[in-house]
């Protein structure tokens, strides 16, 4: 009987959901409870009583295979495989145990986990205790493998402009921000402030993270002037200097390929992307870069004299591309 029931559904949810083999965009907790209400609609149910859709959205995930987006939480201190019991509480951060609050998670309900040893679970919510999820491990998840270790060095911009690159570059998969005080920068920040700021930062890059399903966690540092940034720079595999004066024959693919030659399967290609605030990049900050490293090289993002917040988000995702992420390895 439970078999004619789950073809039942599988029937009603395919009639309504499914339109070739397989589903490209996962579904999240609301876009999933939908589904399931109109898939038992189709199957036939004349309710939707929660045993009812819990059952029919089952069906969407292990026989329809519906992909869906877990709520994802990074862990600072917590090591899940150190874990003797085999029901443990989640040591989450009080922000990140607020916005579980928030989701309504309830027993019953997976997520995703990268603990402090960046190890990529799926866990089951059994209880709470206070705002504290008590969970047990579902299973051990592959992380989204990194087409590259890309660190972004960015203008230090006014207003809320590096608040939107970090959270922007962050989703597409950039590991490590060193926001630049350029000599044309027009925020300018003292040492009392910049401790409070790059926490800011922080904190944007780890949402930007948990919202896109980033299984990495990117690292801000704090804002770094032209010397400290050169001794930086010096370790990369290739530096590349995004400046509206580079000839449009300084081909980002060319500069990127020493970085493309010292990547293994062990060892990620390491790449700086620098981009200038409003005023763009003094001369001498372009020389001192390029002198930093023998592997750096000036780059044209194209013809239009892009905004610092728009080169900021553009450049790392065409780096991305090219060493294969954003999509490219399933294209080719």
């Amino acid at each position: 009987m439970l078999d004619a029931l789950r073809n039942r559904v599988s029937n009603g949810c395919a009639k309504r959901f499914r339109s070739g083999s397989r589903f490209v965009q996962p579904f999240n907790r609301r876009q999933l409870s939908s589904a399931g209400r109109c898939a038992a609609r189709h199957a036939g149910f004349r309710t939707t009583a929660p045993e009812v859709l819990a059952f029919v959205q089952y069906v969407l995930c292990s026989q329809i295979r519906i992909p869906v987006s877990l709520p994802q939480f990074f862990l600072d201190e917590q090591v899940l495989a150190d874990e003797v019991q085999e029901r443990f509480p989640l040591a989450l951060s009080r922000d990140d145990a607020k916005h579980a609050k928030v989701l309504r998670l309830d027993p019953g309900e997976h997520i995703a986990v990268v603990d402090a040893a960046s190890d990529y679970f799926e866990c089951e919510i059994e209880s709470f205790d206070g705002v504290t999820p008590i969970v047990v491990i579902s299973g051990h998840l592959d992380g989204k493998p990194l087409a590259a270790h890309v660190c972004l060095v960015q203008g230090l911009a006014k207003g809320d402009k590096m608040e939107t690159v970090i959270r922007h570059a962050t989703e597409l998969g950039v590991s490590e921000f060193i926001p630049f005080a350029a000599s044309r920068s027009i925020m300018k920040i003292d040492a009392k402030k910049a401790a409070s700021k790059t926490e800011r930062w922080q904190a944007i890059a780890k949402s930007a993270a948990m919202q896109s399903g980033q299984t990495h966690l990117a690292h801000v540092h704090q804002p770094m002037k032209l010397a400290q940034l050169k001794e930086v720079l010096a370790t990369f595999d290739a530096v590349l200097v995004c400046w509206e004066e580079a000839p449009g024959t300084a081909l980002l693919r060319d500069a990127l390929r020493p970085a493309s030659l010292n990547a293994t399967v062990d060892r990620l290609a390491r790449i700086a992307v620098v981009v200038g605030p409003e005023g763009g990049l003094a001369q001498e900050e372009v020389d001192a870069i390029l002198a930093c490293n023998a592997h750096a090289s000036m780059v044209s993002l194209g013809s239009s004299i892009l905004r610092t917040e728009t080169a900021g988000i553009v450049a790392p995702a065409l780096v991305l591309y090219e060493m294969g992420g954003m999509g490219a390895g399933e294209r080719a």
